[in-house]
């Protein structure tokens, strides 16, 4: 029986997720652990600082070069984050038509896509994160296509928020399920994992 391939394809979450305690070991841990080891393989796709067109522009190198049966795309808080650390964003007219040019090269190889929403960038709950307004509108675009394109949909924006309305009762920046304010602490890879886990072991 031929391995199902599957390529995780975005920016530094996801290159940290092949990391000891990321969320690919994680995922590759609980597919060990369910007897499944044989029937998956994992392959990490992350470059920091990834967009969305920098995925675009690497698709056929890093992606489509491994023939993958299915493809994770985990990209957006640089599209929005990087507006205001560095003023290279991208406009959301822009962002939706370079995703939708992603969705549709992946598919016509006949290859499954399944979309992610961006997670955070700040946890506070009280909706002052400075960016959660282009968070949710970026979160809504990916929700869009992935319902027009047939794309399962890991919505970590939704958990994520979820999550620290819980958790994170004294509306902490940091440190509840990232080290910065993005990037994935353990239990942030967790939940990470235990979200992708059943979209992905069917």
């Amino acid at each position: 029986m031929k391995k199902q391939k599957v390529v995780f394809f975005g920016d530094s979450i996801t290159q940290a997720g092949v990391s000891p305690g990321g969320y690919i070991d994680l995922l590759n841990q609980k597919i060990g652990a369910d007897g499944l080891r044989d029937q998956y393989e994992l392959i990490g796709a992350g470059i920091g600082g990834n967009k969305v067109y920098d995925l675009y522009l690497r698709l056929d190198d890093d992606v489509l070069a491994h023939n993958p049966d299915v493809v994770v795309i985990w990209v957006g808080v640089n599209d929005v984050w990087h507006k205001k650390t560095f003023g290279t964003g991208t406009d959301p007219d822009k962002f939706e038509r370079f995703y939708t040019a992603l969705i549709q090269k992946i598919q016509s190889r006949g290859i499954k896509v399944i979309c992610a929403t961006p997670a955070v960038v700040g946890e506070r709950t009280d909706c002052s994160n400075e960016l959660d307004g282009d968070l949710n509108r970026y979160a809504q675009i990916i929700r869009q296509l992935a319902a027009r394109y047939n794309c399962p949909l890991a919505d970590f924006r939704q958990e994520f928020l979820r999550y620290n309305l819980e958790h994170n009762p004294d509306n902490r920046d940091t440190g509840i399920l990232t080290t910065d304010g993005v990037h994935l602490n353990a239990d942030g890879n967790q939940l990470v994992a235990n979200l992708l886990y059943p979209i992905l072991i069917r």
